[in-house]
């Protein structure tokens, strides 16, 4: 897993929204498919150079968003979910804008000027 999960030491993003965001792609790309175990979280810690509680809140948003199921002895599986297409997108969409709005923000724009960015770049294509 921690060959397909990484963190970004230079993304101001979160290493705990990091890996959150990067399971999510993966389960709702089908990468990761319903009753696929997910790393421990000590394993996965550990693999990515992270503190357990890290690791431990990233689980705890996968699993309060529905996305897995933890189960004491039975570990953190990808949850069985009913899900569209469009809501799949646009969770997606959504993990690329927040990152969008933290690289605008690195950079010292607002979200008033990432919008106005954006707006100028979609009037090109």
């Amino acid at each position: 897993m921690s060959d397909v999960v990484t963190i970004d030491l230079v993304d101001p993003t979160p290493p705990f929204e990091q890996v959150r965001r990067q399971l999510t792609l993966l389960i709702e790309t089908g990468q990761l498919v319903t009753g696929e175990r997910l790393p421990s979280v000590r394993q996965l810690a550990g693999d990515l150079g992270l503190a357990t509680g890290t690791v431990a809140r990233a689980y705890r948003e996968l699993e309060s968003a529905g996305l897995v199921v933890t189960r004491r002895g039975g570990g953190t599986r990808v949850a069985d979910r009913p899900t569209s297409a469009s809501a799949a997108a646009t969770s997606l969409l959504e993990d690329a804008a927040h990152e969008y709005l933290a690289r605008a923000k690195a950079l010292g724009a607002g979200p008033d000027r990432a919008i106005q960015v954006v707006e100028i770049v979609s009037r090109r294509h």
